[in-house]
């Protein structure tokens, strides 16, 4: 919890504190690469650390990425141009998604199917914290210390990670079957061989081709998304460069991976209809997420006249219940099964979102506030069993590529959504602008937004329109939402299969004075 409590907060911390970071060290045309720069390598580098955790251990891979994460943190805090800062972010990146993927694999690993809800809520809880505390303690240390000592925080926050990780997470020898690059005659060709981490066995071998060009596609594609219609035109030069790279290197990806004998990202991710279905539906969340999380905000601010720490309140509503909704999920699931507890949590789900364009106007902050405790719940229902049950298909050699593989897809999901979102709300404003009552008016989202913080410099008639504008907008991407949420229940009912099947893994060799959990079937309780 403590690791991912660095990973949590790295986001939220940060964002009440970037004017004074601008007025610092300038660089405003690029300060949003604060975020996208640390997203796009966590996100990309999410496949390759899944692989190592399964090829060397949880613990090694963990360890690594909370010291590249602190490096990174303490570079941050030396950086002395906003380049230089962005630079150190990546770095920081590439620790973060370590964390993420693996502290998620370990929860599976140590804890057995029946249990893993009280877990997995708790490290909910680690972010739904973060989504509160993070922007009060990051406008804090920015207005009275310096805006330094947002990453120089991480610092003991991170040691003591890693002194507990050292000193406690033990791993108990697994006998597993080592990964195959091809699926076909697998069960016969599988041997019970020491994990590669003891010392026995084969000597590991690394698929550095593939994992280089998985980055790369991973790069260009997020690249392409985060900065297309923001830095450039989508009908641009450089995001059509970009786009035709990513193809290009997704088809090398592609040759390399089918040749590789232990591939990053082996085929079975998609030929395995459980795993392919939890990825879609997981990436459909990342891009129904970036209305509440984007948008939002800027909804609470321009058309209710919120500050932006009210508005940041409106929307933490949905850290409250998802939680809560996620640790009692089990008692659903356990009665139900998985697929259809994440098709009723995300039909709950696909309502909340059509209600908000049905929101009054200008409306009272109570309302979105609702409706986001009423989505947390749902998508709480929705997304947990589903990552449950897809660690509960496969083995301990499978299990951190498999869950890797579908916190990537959210995470792609999120940069899609950005990308398409932003687009919409923009075409949006653009159309209701058309018919301005006056000339020099903004005609996209973030200059309206900027517009409405100085009223002043409106009429009350143009600040109306401008707020009827963004309204418009909002409800539109809410929409856009509810149509994500619809393929997302279309994914359910047609890809997934009706039951999941639960792998049972081999017992393992406890580790000295330890224990071993026993492996539970959830819908029975047999062990």
């Amino acid at each position: 919890m403590l690791g991912m409590a660095l990973a949590a907060l790295d986001g939220t911390i940060l964002s009440t504190a970037v004017p004074q970071i601008v007025g610092d060290l300038g660089g405003f045309s690029i300060f949003s690469w604060l975020f996208s720069g640390y997203l796009l390598a966590a996100t990309v580098t999410l496949p390759v650390y899944g692989k190592l955790s399964d090829t060397f251990g949880r613990k090694p891979v963990l360890i690594a990425g909370i010291v590249l994460f602190l490096i990174g943190s303490v570079l941050c805090a030396t950086a002395w141009n906003m380049g230089s800062l962005v630079a150190f972010r990546v770095v920081q990146g590439l620790g973060g998604g370590a964390i993420q993927g693996t502290v998620q694999t370990i929860a599976a690993d140590l804890y057995p199917l029946k249990e893993r809800p009280k877990i997995q809520a708790k490290l909910s809880t680690v972010w739904a914290t973060s989504a509160v505390a993070g922007p009060a303690l990051g406008g804090l240390l920015a207005g009275y210390a310096d805006w330094r000592w947002i990453f120089l925080i991480n610092l003991p926050v991170g040691a003591l990670a890693l002194y507990l990780t050292v000193r406690h997470l033990h791993e108990p020898g697994r006998q597993v079957a080592p990964a195959s690059g091809r699926e076909a005659g697998e069960s016969a060709r599988k041997k019970r061989i020491p994990r590669p981490r003891t010392g026995a066995g084969p000597r590991p071998r690394i698929d550095w081709a593939g994992a280089l060009a998985v980055f790369a596609t991973g790069t260009l594609l997020v690249t392409a998304l985060v900065q297309g219609g923001v830095a450039w035109p989508w009908l641009s030069a450089p995001s059509i460069a970009l786009l035709t790279g990513t193809a290009l290197l997704a088809a090398v990806t592609v040759l390399v991976e089918r040749r590789a004998a232990d591939p990053i990202i082996p085929g079975w991710v998609w030929r395995r209809r459980p795993i392919a279905a939890v990825n879609l539906a997981l990436g459909a969340l990342g891009l129904l997420m970036i209305a509440p999380t984007v948008f939002l905000p800027t909804y609470a601010q321009s058309v209710l006249g919120l500050g932006p720490i009210a508005a940041g309140f409106v929307l933490s509503a949905i850290t409250l219940t998802w939680p809560i909704s996620a640790a009692l999920c089990d008692r659903v699931y356990n009665r139900i099964g998985f697929r259809l507890t994440a098709v009723t949590g995300m039909t709950f789900a696909l309502l909340v979102l059509l209600a908000f364009p049905l929101l009054p106007f200008p409306g009272q902050a109570w309302q979105p506030a609702l409706l986001m405790l009423l989505l947390g719940a749902a998508l709480g229902l929705f997304q947990l069993p589903l990552i449950i049950a897809v660690q509960g298909t496969v083995g301990w050699s499978e299990r951190g590529t498999a869950t890797a593989s579908i916190l990537f897809y959210r995470q792609l999901g999120q940069s899609v959504g950005a990308a398409l979102f932003g687009a919409l709300a923009n075409g949006v404003i653009g159309n209701r602008l058309a018919d301005s009552p006056g000339t020099g008016l903004p005609r996209d989202l973030d200059s309206v937004s900027h517009a409405l913080d100085d009223p002043a410099a409106l009429t009350d008639r143009a600040a109306d329109f401008l707020r009827r504008a963004v309204d418009s907008a909002v409800d539109a991407v809410f929409l856009g939402a509810a149509g994500a949420a619809a393929l997302c229940l279309l994914v359910l009912l047609f890809v997934a299969p009706r039951r999941f099947p639960v792998h049972q893994d081999p017992p393992p060799d406890p580790a000295p004075g330890t224990q071993p959990h026993q492996a539970t079937d959830p819908a029975t309780g047999a062990s």
